[in-house]
């Protein structure tokens, strides 16, 4: 059984800021800097969804190490998708996916399809210090994971 450690709370804490934050950066550089995700961005989420969901319920239900656990690998997971996609834009290798575009579905579908952007998952559409959002998601979230995951062995053992 595992106790109530520091370790344990601060696990716990990250479980809960990274993929929050992470997606709240997501959708800032979708909304406020006109950034839209392409498929792999999108993938990227997923775990961020599921990671989130699993450390809310680590406050709320037993064994709570399990679900601190749980979101770590969660968030690792969307890190190796980042790390995939990053490999994709700097041409490492190539995708599995076609380029997508966002299409409204109001109005007529044709002018909607004709005007909507192309959104290509190959091509970084911003970067800092050389590296792109993907890249920072694949930095920032196997760290993080890796961190929770470190976080809780220490507080079973500690």
């Amino acid at each position: 059984m595992m106790t109530d450690t520091p370790s344990v709370r601060l696990a716990q804490q990250l479980a809960l800021v990274i993929p929050a934050a992470l997606l709240g950066g997501a959708y800032i550089a979708q909304y406020g800097f006109g950034l839209p995700p392409c498929e792999m961005c999108w993938w990227q989420r997923y775990p961020h969804f599921f990671a989130l969901g699993l450390a809310l319920l680590s406050f709320l239900a037993p064994p709570r190490w399990a679900w601190i656990g749980l979101a770590g690998v969660a968030i690792i997971v969307s890190g190796a998708i980042g790390g995939f996609h990053a490999g994709v834009e700097y041409k490492w290798w190539e995708g599995m996916t076609a380029c997508t575009s966002m299409v409204s579905t109001q109005g007529d579908a044709l002018q909607n399809i004709m005007n909507s952007p192309l959104i290509r998952c190959d091509v970084a559409p911003w970067s800092l210090l050389g590296v792109s959002l993907a890249g920072w998601n694949f930095l920032i979230s196997v760290s993080g994971g890796c961190a929770i995951l470190w976080l809780l062995v220490r507080g079973k053992v500690g």
